[in-house]
C-alpha cells in the first residue's frame, strides 16, 4: 500500500529524516513511535505531499508519488488527519462532514455521510451543533469521520490521542481498531501513547533522530520494557 525508500527530507535547510525506509501493507494498522523530535509526523507529511522529498522514493498503491500534491494523493485514496482534533469550529457537524466529501456528487456524498454516521452515532445527535461546541473526544470522532467520507485506502493519523483524557484515549483507539476491522481501511498512526497504540497495531516502527531504530511486531516491545525504554532515551 505504502512504500518509503531511502527518504531524506526536512524543513528549509534542516534535515529531519535520514535514509528512512518503511512499508505499510494492505489492511494493516501500523504505528510509528519514538521521542519528540524523532521525525514521526514528518513521515506522514512527506507521504501525503505536504513537504517535498529531497532524496528517495515514495510509492502509494503501486504509483510513485514524488512531487504529487496533497489533493492528488487524496484522489488516489490517501488521507491525512493532522494532530489537534482539527475541525471547522464555526461550522456544524454536518457541514464539517460535507466538506470532507466536497468533490463527491451530491447523492454519493449523502450516502457516504449516512454510512459514516452509523459508525459514529454521537455525531447524528450533534449534526446541527457547531463543531466548536463539541467535547475533545467528540471533535476527534468528527475529525476521524470526516476523513472516511471519501472511502480512503490509507488513513494516516497524527497523534489522535492528543489532549484527550485517559478514558477518551481508550475510546478513540477502540474506534480506530473498529474502523480497520469493519471497513478494511489501512491505517498508519503516529502516536505518543505507546501502550494504547501497541494494543491495536499489527506492526510498529520506532524512529530516533530521524532514523529507523526498530521495526517489528508490537509484542516484541510489550514483552521487553527495557527495549521500549531504550527507544525513547
Amino acid at each position: 500500500m505504502l512504500q518509503i525508500r531511502e527518504l531524506d527530507t526536512g524543513y528549509g535547510k534542516k534535515q529531519v529524516l535520514f535514509g528512512l525506509s518503511m512499508a505499510v501493507r494492505n489492511g494493516e494498522v501500523v504505528a510509528i513511535i519514538g521521542p519528540n523530535g524523532a521525525g514521526k509526523s514528518t513521515v506522514l507529511k512527506a507521504a501525503c505531499g505536504l513537504i517535498p522529498t529531497w532524496r528517495g522514493k515514495i510509492y502509494f498503491d503501486g504509483t510513485m508519488t514524488n512531487g504529487s500534491t496533497p489533493a492528488q494523493n487524496v484522489a488516489r485514496g490517501l488521507t491525512f488527519a493532522p494532530q489537534g482534533n482539527r475541525v471547522f469550529a464555526d461550522l456544524t457537524v454536518m457541514e464539517n462532514l460535507e466538506i470532507g466529501g466536497f468533490r463527491l456528487p451530491r447523492k454519493e456524498l449523502r450516502g457516504r455521510i449516512a454510512q459514516v454516521i452509523e459508525m459514529f452515532p454521537i455525531l447524528k445527535d450533534r449534526a446541527k451543533q457547531d463543531a466548536g461546541k463539541l467535547s475533545g473526544g467528540e471533535r476527534q470522532m468528527l475529525a476521524l469521520a470526516r476523513t472516511l467520507i471519501t472511502k480512503p485506502k490509507l488513513l494516516m493519523l497524527d497523534e489522535p490521542s492528543l489532549g484527550l483524557s485517559p478514558n477518551l484515549v481508550r475510546s478513540v483507539f477502540e474506534k480506530i481498531a473498529e474502523i480497520n476491522r469493519d471497513t478494511g481501511v489501512t491505517i498508519l498512526i503516529v502516536e505518543q501513547k505507546v501502550r494504547e497504540v501497541l494494543r491495536v497495531c499489527s506492526r510498529v516502527y520506532s524512529l530516533k533522530l530521524g532514523r529507523l531504530a526498530f521495526d517489528g511486531e508490537p509484542r516484541e516491545l510489550q514483552d521487553d520494557k527495557a527495549k521500549l525504554k531504550d527507544l525513547f532515551l
